[in-house]
């Protein structure tokens, strides 16, 4: 059961409930089949801040449109960030989200980049567990190992005040809203092909790159679009001041397997987001005897690494997807395949022993859990 502690840190959030919650029968049909961020819970979680009277109002109320005015900052200025998290329901139906004060940690990260207020860590996470007491029915049960269902929390924060001069907002609101997910992709474990832009950049030095801010994720739609095109799933993004480092996915970090036993990731910049699966990965690999480098890495070594059998395994990794490995890299010239059988080995080992601590199958020795309900 949640602690004295935990009570506390909640207690602050008003609850207003909603009048018209989801039938349980269509609520349950959802759950069968949600998809992922297509259906949402009845409550979101909301705090005000103001110039001048800091961060106040926090509640629990119906979800629902938000009321902005046409002048709104977020609208023409993109000032704003967001999160991703999941709750996971365990055997004993308790629920548990994983490593939250990192996710808590990056958002004041972003928030401070975006020059917006920084909400602390408790507030963070008092808002995840405040808006689980009430849509805790909300959170899929696995009806296996295999079930990957979980309820993905979207906490964000934009600019609300109505002013059309630049300058920091003096009005901002933050949320949590949440939406029952199945797994990311649709083949699961299967590799999946991944494109590589070779006209658009994600970010730049000295820019938002290390943040997550919506602003990132528009400026890869367009590379996104053309991944597609050509039937990849997602799309790789090069450096943008030499076009030769790997940096990460449009919305996921990459790992690289050498048969040496080492396994490596790119090095943060501050082009590059640093995913929270990212850093568990690099700890459970290490654990499992692997040799973690966070180092730069070409894509002529993943392209020389592939062909000559160097480098095993390619995988994507991030809150959504979990681990998902890369199968090929398409660009407009060639097709880099790795060598060997294609087993994902590592990924799926590392995939296995992530998902058993998150779904409480394995013992929490990181302490990485957080109960929410």
């Amino acid at each position: 059961m949640p602690t004295a502690s935990d009570t506390q840190l909640e207690s602050h959030f008003e609850t207003l409930p909603s009048n018209q919650p989801m039938a349980d029968e269509i609520r349950d049909n959802i759950l069968q089949n949600p998809g992922f961020g297509k259906h949402f819970t009845d409550h979101m979680a909301h705090v005000r801040w103001t110039v001048d009277a800091d961060w106040h109002g926090h509640q629990v109320r119906p979800y629902g449109p938000l009321t902005l005015d046409p002048a709104a900052s977020v609208l023409h200025y993109g000032q704003e960030i967001f999160e991703g998290i999941k709750a996971y329901r365990h055997a004993d139906g308790s629920i548990w989200t994983f490593r939250p004060e990192k996710n808590a940690e990056r958002f004041r990260r972003s928030a401070r980049r975006l020059a917006l207020p920084e909400l602390s860590d408790d507030d963070f996470i008092s808002s995840l567990k405040a808006l689980l007491a009430q849509d805790h029915a909300w959170v899929p049960t696995p009806s296996s190992d295999a079930d990957e269902c979980s309820l993905y929390l979207r906490p964000f924060m934009i600019a609300s005040e109505a002013f059309l001069g630049v300058r920091p907002a003096h009005e901002v609101d933050y949320y949590v809203i949440a939406s029952p997910a199945a797994a990311y992709f649709k083949g699961g474990i299967e590799p999946v092909s991944i494109w590589l832009s070779s006209h658009y950049k994600r970010a730049a030095p000295g820019g938002t790159g290390f943040a997550k801010c919506g602003g990132n994720y528009a400026a890869s739609l367009a590379a996104q679009k053309e991944a597609a095109a050509n039937d990849c799933s997602q799309v790789a993004f090069l450096d943008a001041a030499e076009n030769k480092w790997v940096e990460e996915l449009g919305g996921m970090n990459l790992f690289f397997v050498y048969k040496d036993g080492r396994i490596v990731t790119p090095r943060l910049t501050d082009t590059i987001l640093e995913g929270v699966t990212r850093n568990s990965v690099l700890t459970l690999a290490k654990d499992a005897g692997l040799t973690p480098e966070e180092r730069p890495i070409s894509i002529d070594e993943w392209r020389e690494g592939a062909a000559s059998g160097e480098i095993t395994e390619v995988f994507a990794c991030g809150t959504a997807a979990v681990i998902t490995p890369v199968g090929e890299l398409v660009t407009e010239n060639e097709r880099i395949r790795l060598q060997g059988d294609g087993n994902n080995e590592i990924a799926k080992r590392i995939r296995k022993t992530l998902l058993d601590l998150q779904y409480g199958r394995s013992e929490d020795k990181y302490g990485w859990l957080t109960r929410l309900v």
